[in-house]
C-alpha cells in the first residue's frame, strides 16, 4: 500500500524526497533491497544530514547482513539527531544482533530517554540509565499517579523488573502498556522478552510473530524466536530459522552463535564448530566464539586459537564480556595441555572480571538458609501432612551446578516413562510470587509466608505447578525438573507436591566447587565467580540438605556423583527403584540418546560415564587453599 501511494506521488512530481524515502522502506519491507538501496545513496547524496535517511540505510544494510555500514549508518542517524526515538531503537536492534551488549543497552538507555516527553520522566528514565533503580522505581510510581497511562513510566518499570529478575511483574507493566499503546514495537519485544524469562515459550513466539508480520526479516525478533522454539523442544524449526538467518545475515555473529548452540544441542558437533567458526571470521568481537568451542568439553585447540586469543586480550578495545570469555576458553585451552598452572591463571582472570561485574553478597545466602531452617520445621509439616496436589509427575534434581544433574537427568531420561526438559524456573518464580514484594526492589515475605498458606492455597500452588510445566512436556507419564538452585525450596515441593520425587546430585566437595569455578555461567550462579563464595555457599546448601533430612527423613534421594561412576549399575537400580519406576536396561545406555540436550554437560553424557573429571581438581591443588579454608571442616564429611 505503502509503495502504490509512493509511486502515485512520484508519477506527479518525480523528485520529491518525501515519496522516495517511503518507496525506499516499503522496498525494504517487500526485500526488494536493491531498489532501495539505489533511492536511498541517492537522496543521501542530496540530504546528507537528514537522520531519517541514515537510518534508512542502516536498516537496508542490516537487511543485507553487512553489519558494520548498519552500524555505522545507524550511528550516523543518532548523531545527526540524538533525539531520534526510532534512530536509537534500530541502533539498540541493530547491537543487538551483533551480541554486542553493552553498546545495545547504551543505545537502549538513549532510546528511552529520547521517549521521555517531560522532566519528570526524563528523570525517572536517567536514575534507571545509572542503575538507581529503587529510586527510579519510585519516581515512576510518582509520575503513574498522577499520570496512569503514562507509557514512559510503565516501560521504565517493566525494565527495572526485568533487570531485578522479576519476570512476572515485568509482564504485567508490559500487557498494560500494550493496552495503551498496541503498535508500541519496542514494548512489545521486551514483553516477548519477559514471556521468554517466565518460560512462556509459545507465548512468546505469538508475539514475536505479530512484530514480524510488520518487520519480517528483523534479526532481533528471528533470534529470540529460535531461541524459545529451542527453549519449547523444537530444534528443527529453530535450526531453520538460524539456517536462513546465517544465509541471508552471514555477518550477525548472534545468529551464527545460537545456530552453533542449538547445532550442539542436537549433537550436530562438527556443523556446531563450524558455525563457531564463523563467527570467529566474522567478529569483531570473538570471545564467546572461542569460549563456546571451548565448552563443547570435547574441542581442542591448536597453536593458532590460542595465540589468537593471547594477541586479542593485548587490545585495548576488548570489553569486560569479551575478556572474560577469552581468558575461560585459553584456561580450557590450557587445562588440556596439562598446563595446570597457566591454566588457572586464566581461570582466576576470568572469574575476577565476572565477579567485579556481578556482584554477590554470600551474606544474603546464610540469610536465605537460616529463614528455611527457622521457618520449615518438623512441626510446620507434621501439621500440614496430606497437603498439597497428589501428582506424583515431576522429578526435582538439586544440588550444585555441575555436581551430576546433567548425568542424572540422562539417565531417568532414557527410562520410557521419563522425560527430561530443561532447568525450570517455575518453582523460584513461585518462591518470588509468594514473596508479595510491594516493590520491585524491596524484600521477600519468603518463606515465613509459607504459615499463612492454607490447604486450599497448597492445593492450587501444586496445581499450578503442574499446569504451567506442560508446555515443557510431551506425554510421558514423568518429567525431570533440573533447577540446582530448587535445593533451597525442597520445603515448599514437598508442601505443594507431596508424591513429587526429590534427587540431591553431589559431588567430591573440592571437585564440585572447581567444576563450577572454572565454568562461565550465561547467567546466574554468581556464587561460583570466586574459590571463597563458591565454598561458603556449598556450606550453606549441605547446612540447608542436612535440615531437610532431619526433618523430611527419607524424603530425598542422594546421589553422589563418584559412586554413580565407580558402581553405574547398582546406582541406577537404587534410583530407579526410588522413583518407583521398573528397571530398564536402556537407562544402562544413557549415552545413546538422541535427545537434545542444551547443559555444559551435553557432550560429555553422550559418552559412557565419564570418569576422567572426578580427580582434575588435584592438579590444580596447591592454587585451591582458598577453597578449602571455606569448605573448613565439610572436607572431614565426604562422602557425605
Amino acid at each position: 500500500m505503502a509503495l502504490e501511494q509512493a509511486n502515485e506521488i512520484l508519477k506527479v512530481v518525480p523528485e520529491t524526497a518525501g515519496a522516495l524515502h517511503i518507496k525506499a522502506s516499503a522496498c525494504r519491507m517487500l526485500g526488494q533491497t536493491a531498489t532501495a538501496l539505489e533511492i536511498l545513496l541517492g537522496l543521501e547524496e542530496k540530504y546528507p544530514a537528514v537522520a531519517s535517511i541514515h537510518r534508512e540505510l542502516g536498516l537496508v544494510f542490516g537487511a543485507n547482513g553487512n553489519s558494520d555500514r548498519a552500524t555505522r549508518y545507524l550511528r550516523q542517524a543518532v548523531e545527526l539527531d540524538p533525539s531520534f526515538i526510532e534512530g536509537w531503537r534500530s541502533l539498540a536492534e541493530q547491537y543487538d544482533a551483533c551480541g554486542m551488549e553493552e553498546e545495545r543497552d547504551a543505545a537502549y538507555a538513549a532510546h528511552l530517554k529520547a521517549s521521555a516527553t517531560n522532566p519528570e520522566t526524563a528523570e525517572a528514565v536517567r536514575l534507571f540509565s545509572d542503575g538507581a533503580l529503587h529510586k527510579a522505581e519510585e519516581l515512576a510510581r510518582s509520575i503513574l499517579k498522577k499520570d496512569p497511562m503514562n507509557v514512559t513510566a510503565i516501560r521504565v518499570l517493566a525494565d527495572i523488573g526485568l533487570k531485578v529478575g522479576r519476570f512476572e511483574d515485568a509482564q504485567n507493566l508490559l500487557e498494560r502498556c500494550l493496552e495503551l499503546a498496541p503498535t508500541f514495537s519496542l514494548a512489545r519485544h521486551s514483553y516477548a522478552i519477559a514471556l521468554f524469562r517466565r518460560h512462556k515459550f509459545r507465548e512468546a513466539v505469538t508475539e514475536l510473530d505479530t512484530l514480524l508480520k510488520s518487520e519480517p526479516g528483523n534479526p532481533s525478533y528471528l533470534i529470540l524466536k529460535g531461541s524459545a522454539l529451542v527453549q519449547k523442544g523444537d530444534h528443527q524449526a529453530a535450526l531453520e530459522i538460524y539456517e536462513a538467518l546465517v544465509k541471508k545475515y552471514p555477518k550477525q555473529v548472534t545468529a551464527q552463535m545460537n545456530f552453533g548452540h542449538t547445532l550442539k544441542s542436537v549433537g550436530r558437533i562438527d556443523e556446531a564448530v563450524a558455525a563457531y567458526r564463523a563467527c570467529i571470521t566474522v567478529g569483531p568481537s570473538i570471545g564467546e566464539a572461542y569460549w563456546s568451542l571451548a565448552n563443547l568439553k570435547t574441542f581442542r585447540f591448536t597453536d593458532a586459537d590460542i595465540n589468537m586469543m593471547l594477541s586479542r586480550l593485548e587490545e585495548d578495545k576488548v570489553s569486560p564480556d569479551e575478556r572474560t570469555h577469552l581468558e575461560f576458553a585459553l584456561g580450557k585451552a590450557y587445562e588440556d595441555r596439562q598446563d595446570y598452572d597457566q591454566s588457572f591463571q586464566h581461570y582466576a582472570k576470568g572469574n575476577a572480571i565476572r565477579k567485579k561485574k556481578h556482584r554477590y553478597d554470600p551474606r544474603r545466602n546464610v540469610y536465605d538458609s537460616a529463614r528455611q531452617i527457622h521457618t520449615l520445621t518438623q512441626e510446620f509439616f507434621e501439621t500440614r501432612k496430606g497437603w498439597g496436589h497428589t501428582a506424583p509427575d515431576p522429578i526435582f534434581v538439586v544440588g550444585l551446578p555441575r555436581a551430576g544433574s546433567t548425568l542424572i537427568e540422562q539417565i531417568l531420561s532414557s527410562h520410557s516413562l521419563v522425560e527430561g526438559t530443561a532447568e525450570l524456573t517455575d518453582i523460584i518464580a513461585m518462591s518470588r510470587k509468594l514473596g508479595g514484594k510491594e516493590r520491585l526492589t524491596g524484600p521477600s515475605k519468603y518463606p515465613e509466608i509459607l504459615e499463612d498458606v492454607t490447604e486450599e492455597q497448597a492445593l492450587a500452588l501444586g496445581q499450578d505447578y503442574i499446569r504451567t510445566t506442560m508446555i515443557q512436556r510431551h506425554g510421558s507419564p514423568f518429567f525431570i525438573d533440573k533447577m540446582p538452585n530448587n535445593f533451597l525450596h525442597v520445603g515448599l515441593i514437598h508442601m505443594i507436591l507431596p508424591n513429587a520425587k526429590i534427587i540431591d546430585a553431589r559431588r567430591h566437595p573440592m571437585a564440585g566447587c572447581f567444576a563450577g569455578y572454572k565454568q562461565l555461567f550465561a547467567r546466574g550462579q554468581t556464587f561460583t565467580y570466586s574459590l571463597e563464595d563458591i565454598g561458603h555457599y556449598y556450606r550453606d546448601y549441605v547446612k540447608v540438605m542436612d535440615h531437610w533430612d532431619s526433618v523430611l527423613p527419607g524424603r530425598v534421594h542422594r546421589v553422589q556423583y563418584e559412586d554413580m561412576v565407580d558402581d553405574t549399575e547398582n546406582q541406577i537400580r537404587r534410583l530407579l527403584d526410588y522413583c518407583g519406576l521398573p528397571f530398564e536396561e536402556g537407562c544402562l545406555k544413557f549415552y545413546e540418546t538422541k535427545r537434545a540436550i542444551r547443559t555444559p554437560s551435553s557432550e560429555q553424557v553422550r559418552q559412557p560415564v565419564y570418569k576422567d573429571a572426578l580427580e582434575l581438581w588435584r592438579h590444580y591443588e596447591a592454587n585451591l587453599d582458598p577453597l578449602k579454608e571455606a569448605l573448613g571442616p565439610l572436607l572431614d564429611r565426604y562422602p557425605i
